[in-house]
């Protein structure tokens, strides 16, 4: 597939490669690829926080359909881009971030589906504020920073998946039986067993696959109930303050917009890393466009009742992977989105997943966030500096309410909602310790930002074991040499 798509983009010498056109038949399955890579990640955060808030499933589903719906018009923006302002022109797919999942958690536990709605909607008009300026302090995030941050972000949402797996809620009177428990665990020997040994879009797509897998194994025991799916109806646009109309509180702004920070770092992460990829050069303006696509996304869809956006790193590292690079490619993935998003079915299905066979797979998608961190900080410099101080008071401080929720009950209830997120905490330790331990970095933005790292190798297991049977013969032969040496001593 790579060799296809180096070549179908060397067809053009003239165009560079992230302003080509492909064939459509080409562009079709390039962009599909992009939207199955993303797909559980896009849902996961509408499902958690649909969940938590307490709205029912048939809520969820549409909730999940509008997602769907603006993850693809902003990704058309973002690649396309509007004028002078709106989109960095990159092959980037948008989606709802995991960042800022557990602030929304907390606040909608407090404040409602209108609180989460009111903070994202102001949240969005922060980052449109702060884009033409904010590029410009990136160099307060360096990596050792910003790959604490992003580990504390996949360490930090793990519970979820722990919850999924034990069958809901811990409150349930059945959560964590065996069949629960065994449901994951197959569900997720299936996702490994395609990620190691399949190749193409079908690595590519192994935790969707491992998902319907996991799905059908489940109806065989337990019946699915097909009810909602078939009262949903087949098209459905979103709809303007469909479940609850925008409140806005001081609190749950403030924290939002401080995780917004994170968020806009990320994507500017994301987008110099992939104008590294497609070989065009990332500069102050394009950041600033990238963030107002980001910024406007948040906004609009702060009135539909949804989530922040950002770019996904996933894809990313599909583009490196398959040499993909045109923009065009990833405009026909936002249309995708798009059909996806109207009809409401789709989510309707996705809803219907049981939730231990999604806590299988969410084991891998919450724990390949915190890889991403952790495959920052391996390029990170430890000697002769305090960056290893740095991370351990990131991780350690970040993860506290996590492992102990209730340290700061006797706090006062609105500082209560700073000190449960563990990502808020995290973000401020690591850029306060960075400061302060580390001093600051010359003023500069870097376009050095490393290629990521490509999947390993279909064979890689193949060839690990073909290697330990070759030192074992090895070995043996060596010993039945010496034997029989000492045999003719004898």
């Amino acid at each position: 597939m790579k060799d296809i798509a180096i070549s179908a983009s060397q067809g053009t010498s003239s165009t560079p490669p992230v302003d080509e056109i492909l064939p459509i038949s080409q562009m079709f399955l390039y962009g599909l690829q992009h939207v199955l890579v993303m797909y559980a990640g896009a849902v996961a955060v509408p499902l958690v926080v649909g969940s938590a808030v307490g709205l029912p499933p048939e809520h969820i589903i549409l909730l999940i359909s509008a997602d769907l719906f603006i993850c693809g018009a902003a990704t058309i923006v973002q690649s396309l881009g509007v004028g002078k302002w709106i989109g960095c022109r990159l092959p980037l797919i948008q989606g709802c971030t995991f960042a800022a999942l557990i602030p929304m958690v907390l606040i909608g536990k407090e404040y409602g589906l209108g609180g989460i709605s009111g903070a994202v909607i102001i949240s969005g008009i922060f980052i449109l504020f702060c884009a033409p300026w904010i590029s410009r302090l990136i160099r307060f995030f360096p990596k050792v920073v910003m790959g604490g941050i992003v580990t504390l972000i996949g360490l930090s949402i793990m519970p979820v998946a722990g919850g999924w797996i034990g069958g809901g809620s811990s409150e349930m009177s059945k959560f964590g039986e065996l069949f629960s428990l065994l449901m994951a665990a197959i569900t997720l020997v299936v996702i490994l067993n395609i990620y190691t040994f399949a190749s193409g879009v079908i690595k590519n797509t192994s935790v969707l696959i491992g998902l319907i897998v996991g799905t059908g194994l489940w109806s065989l025991f337990r019946p699915l109930d097909f009810n909602l799916v078939h009262a949903t109806p087949w098209l459905h646009l979103p709809q303007i303050t469909l479940f609850a109309s925008p409140e806005f509180h001081i609190i749950p702004i403030a924290l939002l917009s401080m995780v917004m920070v994170v968020v806009m770092v990320e994507t500017m992460s994301s987008m110099m890393a992939t104008g590294d990829i497609v070989g065009k050069k990332v500069d102050a303006k394009m950041l600033r466009n990238g963030l107002n696509t980001c910024g406007l996304a948040t906004l609009i869809c702060g009135c539909f009742n949804l989530f922040p956006y950002a770019a996904f790193a996933q894809n990313v590292g599909l583009i490196g992977l398959t040499g993909v690079r045109s923009r065009f490619v990833v405009s026909v993935s936002g249309v995708i989105l798009i059909l996806m998003g109207v009809f409401s079915k789709m989510a309707a299905l996705v809803v219907l997943i049981p939730k231990p066979v999604l806590g299988g797979a969410g084991i891998v998608m919450f724990g390949m966030v915190a890889v991403s961190g952790i495959r920052t900080l391996g390029q990170v410099n430890y000697r002769n500096n305090n960056n290893g101080m740095v991370v351990a008071l990131t991780l350690g401080l970040g993860m506290m309410p996590v492992l102990v929720p209730n340290l700061f009950t006797q706090f006062p209830q609105m500082v209560q909602l700073f000190l449960h997120s563990g990502i808020t905490i995290g973000t401020l330790t690591a850029i306060v310790a960075n400061l302060t331990l580390n001093g600051s970095v010359p003023f500069r933005i870097s376009h050095e930002e490393p290629v990521p790292d490509p999947l390993p190798s279909n064979s890689a297991a193949r060839n690990v074991a073909v290697r330990t049977v070759r030192m074992w013969l090895l070995l043996r032969k060596v010993q039945r040499e010496k034997q029989s040496s000492e045999t003719l001593e004898e």
